[in-house]
């Protein structure tokens, strides 16, 4: 068992941490058993086994490197109902420009209700903790409406575009770490 992430509160969510062997798990099996063992929240809209998501690419690096495990999937929680409604994951751990890269989902009757941009400021927040994260980047397809509105309510620059293997076009919006702090704070 790997050592557990401390949670990260915002005002309705909490973003619990999935622990690498859990993570394994959850993708092997297909099922949330493991995965939710002595949590203090359920998973009724079976978040992360119907779709997987970021799984497929997560898994295989925590499997050749734990440690990269830290950066990666949370438990979006609604505190409220303690439930599951979503999930978000950094892509990786910072490159070597500092530059970190962001995923996120909502299940949809939860969506439109602001909880994408809690979980993305309390995810940017804890991100920039570490001194070695330099640029947040969230990459998004141009007929994603709903995304764009989220990135432009940050305040995120549109870099680019670039082709993505799986999804397509994707535009590219970039933040640096200054700006993002005077922005949006630390808390």
């Amino acid at each position: 068992m790997q050592a557990k992430e401390s949670v990260i509160e915002t005002p309705r969510l909490e973003l619990h941490h999935i622990a690498g062997d859990r993570l394994i798990d959850l993708f092997e099996k297909r099922d949330d058993v493991f995965a939710l063992q002595g949590e203090p929240f359920t998973n009724p809209l079976r978040v992360l086994i119907d779709f997987q998501g970021p799984l497929a690419w997560r898994v295989p690096q925590v499997k050749e490197d734990s440690s990269v495990n830290k950066w990666f999937v949370r438990w979006i929680v609604l505190k409220e109902r303690s439930e599951v409604i979503g999930s978000t994951s950094f892509h990786g751990a910072p490159d070597s420009d500092g530059m970190i890269e962001i995923g996120l989902g909502i299940e949809s009757e939860y969506q439109n209700q602001g909880y994408a941009k809690e979980a993305l400021l309390g995810m940017w927040r804890w991100a920039l903790t570490f001194p070695e994260v330099k640029t947040l980047r969230y990459t998004v397809s141009p007929e994603n409406l709903p995304s764009i509105a989220v990135i432009k309510y940050f305040g995120f620059n549109f870099m680019g575009q670039q082709m993505d293997e799986i999804d397509g076009p994707e535009d590219i919006c970039e933040m640096d770490r200054e700006s993002f702090l005077q922005r949006w704070g630390s808390n």
